[in-house]
């Protein structure tokens, strides 16, 4: 077996397929919305080379900038909100708790659930008319706080999170579990023989010797939020008054309803360069720290 892939011939035939996938479904149609960037085109006939046009324009669109700005917040929400808490929840599961193998499959079980499955039934929870969110409000006496969370400008964007935070909450506990069970107990023993209490074990010994899972689950967390389409459209598709818009919805709008395909192509890139730089900010960030 080792005389087989030490051959340079049969580690080529066993990678090119992936390389001839990964080209087929990842690079090409980046260097297409790459090239359509750069044209004045409604996807019929021969566009217009404009160079870069569209991008000064896209940085002068109040609409492109909200929708930016909106990302940025899912984003901070996703890091600040999101990560800590799966943190805490697999610090305490990694702690050997009674029904801890039952706690990790309830976490997880929205992870396997389809994203529109999770939008469609968060929508009815916040349903202006019958929606669970307000029946419970109401029947603990809170009905002066019923309301239409979803067509509301002041609160569509905070719940629009709540079902994000609900899906993928299990998903980092148990990235960040599986690290912290990566850990040798004979560390964690020297502590506590040492006098160490639990919280100054975790945040001197755990999370620190966590630090590559905690890098994979912010690179996770940022990029999600910087692509996140099919929650939001499903939702609130971008309203009320774009209130929810982000750059993914964004573009799918300019394509498919005002066929600007050169200037939706234009966003799709600024989307790739946005999650390809933090990628790039956060690993030099892990590294310098």
């Amino acid at each position: 077996m080792n005389a087989v892939f030490s051959n340079k011939t049969t580690i080529a035939i066993f990678v090119l397929p992936t390389v001839v996938l990964f080209c087929a479904i990842v690079l090409i149609p980046i260097f297409v919305s790459s090239y359509y960037s750069l044209l004045d085109w409604n996807g019929i006939g021969k566009g217009v080379f404009i160079g870069l046009d569209n991008y000064v324009e896209m940085f002068k669109d109040p609409r492109v900038l909200n929708s930016i700005k909106n990302s940025l917040l899912f984003a901070g929400a996703s890091v600040f909100i999101q990560l800590p808490i799966s943190l805490l929840l697999a610090l305490v599961l990694a702690s050997s708790v009674k029904g801890e193998g039952f706690y990790r499959t309830v976490y997880f079980i929205p992870v396997l659930i389809s994203t529109v499955v999770i939008a469609q039934l968060w929508s009815k929870i916040y349903n202006a008319d019958y929606g669970l969110l307000n029946a419970l409000l109401e029947s603990v006496g809170l009905s002066h706080l019923a309301q239409d969370w979803l067509g509301q400008k002041n609160t569509a964007l905070a719940a629009s999170f709540v079902p994000t935070l609900w899906q993928y909450v299990g998903y980092h506990m148990l990235l960040m579990y599986a690290g912290a069970k990566s850990i040798s107990q004979d560390i964690v023993e020297a502590a506590k023989m040492d006098g160490a209490s639990r919280l100054r074990t975790a945040f001197s010994i755990t999370i620190p010797l966590m630090r590559p899972i905690l890098k994979v689950c912010l690179i996770f967390s940022v990029i999600g939020a910087f692509k996140v389409f099919d929650l939001i459209y499903v939702l609130t598709g971008g309203g009320p008054l774009f209130t929810t818009e982000v750059p993914s919805t964004l573009m799918y709008s300019t394509i498919f309803s005002t066929y600007r395909y050169g200037y939706g192509s234009a966003i799709s890139v600024f989307i790739i360069l946005e999650c390809l730089i933090c990628t790039v900010l956060i690993n030099k960030w892990f590294k310098t720290d």
